[in-house]
């Protein structure tokens, strides 16, 4: 277990390249899957969730090679030409799966090219209910056959006793492309039903389907293996089936989650940034919603420079009504960074109105915000107001707890923006989506300490 103890009040200066993207990373490495052939993936943060799929994805029996770092993310080697299916729905399989929600995308490539999966119940952040049923309710519309899993692990001398429960997925007569439209535009089920597709007989269709630079990169990835598919960037994709895929070479996009927290990061702690790299034309609404914010961004080529500054104001709608700001499918604003939209309008001039429409849970973090004293109301579990403070009042340090990834770091801006130190406890969660983000945020002379117990 691990803490970070954060000394606030310091600004930072220079510049600091986002990692490469964690939800892209998840989807593509799964991907590998589909072919016996060797497939390069460069880019690839150092974050537990990433590191995570590739020890599952070696139990498998995939090789992994790690190629030569060129100082911006790791490249891997990946060949999964002797897969080992009695190890699927293993003890040790279920263990691992099951830390990380990202897992339930290797079902996809195992339908598609070996017939069967076994989807334990995945992990990851718990911010709500996050169902599956887009995920399962696809692959079955392509001919799955679908049963409860139970696997039951009696205790050993040195261990205790474990149950995993979740789904076994069976395609042994071969998958067949159809029509479907999904229920939500769900990012991974709309992942995880191309990768089962790309193989099926005939042609799928699939409206409603999720449009994030995520899924259009898989597709991408996937045409260049040898895959069909089309209407790639819209919500309607057409998939026809091929026979086998080949290898490839593919490099994953700038995490726009890290860069949205870099720029509230900036606001928030009055320093100047310059976030290198951050394939502009991939964020969609991100700069735009900062702004709205009172952020002062600037477009510098491919870089974004957030220059310190006071006091920042918070936008009105054109009416003059209080401004919200809330999350929608792509290309809407990503619910990743609602949380971290929420802290930097802390030291803002105004007030907004924050809606977290997707996760009942994620705004929960705020009673820590309140105790450093922010002045926000919640509403209720999806929408909170925020009544900015202006500088006029400083955040306090306190102790608090990381609930998952990204409140983990909407928590650490704030502790780096307080007056005195803070602490923040089950740092693992912030580990999970930011690469060694202690150490690149020190670099820029952010006084942040890692702890180990």
């Amino acid at each position: 277990m691990s803490s970070f103890e954060i000394e606030g009040g310091y600004k930072l200066r220079g510049t600091i390249l986002p990692q490469g993207a964690k939800n892209e990373a998840l989807q593509v490495i799964c991907a590998v899957l589909l072919t016996e052939e060797r497939v390069v993936i460069e880019n690839v943060p150092d974050i537990r969730d990433v590191n995570h799929l590739i020890e599952l994805l070696r139990l498998l029996g995939v090789k992994v090679e790690t190629l030569a770092w060129d100082g911006v993310g790791k490249s891997y080697a990946f060949q999964a030409d002797d897969i080992k299916l009695e190890v699927i729905g293993s003890p040790e399989y279920c263990s691992l799966a099951s830390r990380l929600r990202g897992s339930i995308m290797i079902a996809g490539p195992l339908l598609a090219r070996f017939g069967m999966a076994v989807v334990p119940q995945p992990g990851g952040d718990k911010i709500g209910r996050r169902r599956i049923d887009t995920h399962l309710t696809g692959m079955e519309m392509l001919g799955a056959k679908i049963e409860d899993f139970l696997l039951r692990v009696p205790a050993t001398e040195n261990g205790r006793s474990a149950q995993y429960g979740g789904y076994r997925l069976d395609a042994g007569d071969g998958l067949t492309g159809r029509y479907m439209l999904l229920d939500e535009a769900s990012v991974t089920g709309t992942a995880n039903i191309i990768m089962a597709a790309v193989m099926a007989k005939g042609t799928t269709t699939i409206m409603n389907a999720a449009c994030e630079p995520y899924v259009y990169q898989l597709c991408e990835m996937l045409n260049k293996m040898g895959a069909r598919i089309s209407g790639v960037r819209s919500n309607r994709l057409t998939i026809e089936g091929v026979d086998s895929l080949g290898g490839t070479v593919h490099r994953l996009l700038p995490d726009m989650i890290e860069v949205g927290s870099f720029i509230g990061m900036a606001a928030m702690t009055q320093s100047d940034i310059t976030i290198g790299n951050v394939a502009l034309e991939h964020l969609g609404l991100i700069p735009q919603v900062f702004r709205r914010l009172g952020v002062e961004i600037w477009q510098k080529g491919d870089d974004l420079y957030i220059p310190a500054k006071e006091v920042y104001e918070i936008d009105r709608f054109m009416d003059g009504s209080i401004l919200t700001i809330a999350d929608a499918p792509w290309p809407g604003f990503t619910p990743d960074l609602i949380s971290i939209a929420l802290v930097t309008a802390i030291q803002a001039r105004g007030s907004v109105l924050i809606h977290q429409k997707m996760f009942e849970s994620r705004l929960f973090f705020v009673d820590k915000l309140i105790d450093m004293g922010a002045q926000i109301i919640l509403c209720d579990p999806h929408r909170a107001t925020v009544i900015g403070l202006a500088r006029e009042h400083q955040l306090r340090g306190m102790h608090m707890t990381s609930p998952d990834i990204r409140a983990g770091v909407a928590l650490l801006i704030a502790a780096m923006a307080a007056q005195g130190v803070s602490h923040i406890d089950n740092i693992e969660q912030i580990d999970r989506g930011y690469e060694h983000i202690d150490e690149r945020l020190n670099a820029l002379g952010a006084k942040i300490k890692r702890v180990d117990y």
